[in-house]
């Protein structure tokens, strides 16, 4: 312990260096720049330690951090030895930096696969890369279902909105065929003189509108149908009795859902009367009927209607007489007329009868100007079927 303590007998390092004033500069001035270097070395790693909390084994940077400082206490006891021989100091600071050396290598060594397993900056920046490529896809993927749900939504607002005008579509058809069949009810009742009268005259005008109904059912886009297809469905059982005394001409005409229940309850009045009054008493009748497309001016293109009908003697002195006139003339000549805002005649000629039918194409041809909303449209029905008999 004396020989630690009592270092008087040791001469300082400065005789080894003859006291040369150049080589005590060198040696001094290299274990300062030295001792220097090892103190920034660990305060930079301290430093850092304290402010990144992420650095992985942060006991190893400590282990570095003392074995450097250490170090350097070594050079600058260095500079205290060329003139106090303190060698026994000396030799203890440099132990002390030996068991710290010898504890980092062994540390070093045993965390060197888990050094190696860790991932390089290129590494990184590559992981980094292909995340930020992900997110991107993510992205543009995201995008692209707000763009698919943005135009379902759309499809789905033009669906609801084209459902909403076929409601209301239907809404109109059902509130102007119930005005309809009950002013036909009403009326068939006025002019028959028996319930069995009324039932049959009833029912046979009910089947010509379902008729008409069906027929535009039955069409691809439900909502018209040719004109002829209309017209053969009504006169169906006068062709079958007499085929060879009835002709049908005129053009194709695709006709809408209210326009075809009129004509058709017109041309129901016409067929049963020629079948019951007139066709039935002599073979020398005949029907005729035909329709065409006029136009008068360049705003407005007519729709023309005619049926000729030959009659017997016997039956043309009782349509002269008006004995066969009542709701079916009204029907004919006032109430189809004012439902497709037109006009209609009824004559009576040497042994003939012609009933000609005139109205705008408009009001006829499918997808026809809604301008007669459904309560305008039953006022009418209602105003043109209740005329007082």
């Amino acid at each position: 312990m004396r020989h630690i303590i009592e270092y008087g007998d040791y001469m300082p390092h400065g005789m080894c260096l003859l006291w040369q004033p150049w080589l005590v500069i060198l040696w001094a001035g290299s274990d300062l720049l030295i001792f220097l270097s090892y103190m920034a070395i660990p305060l930079a790693l301290i430093t850092v330690l304290r402010q990144r909390k992420d650095v992985p084994h942060p006991g190893l940077v400590m282990l570095f951090a003392s074995f450097i400082l250490l170090c350097g206490f070594t050079h600058l006891a260095g500079i205290v030895t060329l003139w106090w021989p303190i060698y026994p100091w000396i030799g203890a600071l440099k132990l002390a930096t030996g068991i710290v050396s010898a504890i980092t290598a062994v540390v070093l060594f045993r965390l060197v696969p888990t050094l190696v397993a860790l991932p390089s900056p290129g590494q990184m920046g590559e992981a980094n890369k292909q995340l930020q490529d992900e997110i991107a896809a993510h992205e543009a993927t995201l995008a692209t279902l707000e763009d698919q749900v943005e135009k379902r939504t759309e499809e789905l607002q033009s669906l609801n909105a084209n459902l909403a005008v076929q409601a209301r579509e239907a809404v109109h058809r059902s509130g102007n065929l119930l005005s309809v069949v009950s002013s036909l009810a009403s009326q068939s009742a006025k002019d028959s003189g028996t319930k069995e009268e009324f039932v049959a005259t009833l029912l046979a005008r009910l089947r010509a509108l379902a008729k008409a109904t069906t027929t535009i059912k039955r069409a691809e886009n439900n909502a018209s149908e040719q004109l002829e297809t209309v017209v053969r469905d009504q006169l169906a059982p006068l062709i079958q009795v007499f085929p060879d005394r009835v002709a049908i001409e005129g053009p194709a005409i695709a006709v809408g859902s209210e326009a075809a229940q009129q004509i058709a309850l017109a041309l129901h009045e016409l067929a049963t009367n020629a079948q019951k009054y007139n066709l039935s008493e002599t073979e020398d009748t005949r029907v005729s009927l035909s329709w065409k497309i006029v136009t008068y001016d360049a705003d407005e293109d007519r729709f023309e209607l005619e049926w000729h009908e030959s009659l017997s003697e016997d039956s043309s002195e009782r349509f002269g007489s008006g004995e066969h006139e009542g709701f079916g003339t009204k029907l004919l000549t006032r109430i189809v007329p004012v439902m497709l805002r037109g006009n209609a005649v009824r004559e009576f000629r040497a042994r003939e009868f012609c009933y000609r039918l005139d109205a705008p194409l408009t009001s006829v041809i499918a997808n026809i100007d809604r301008g007669l909303e459904e309560a305008h449209a039953a006022r009418l029905v209602d105003e043109s079927f209740g005329l007082e008999s």
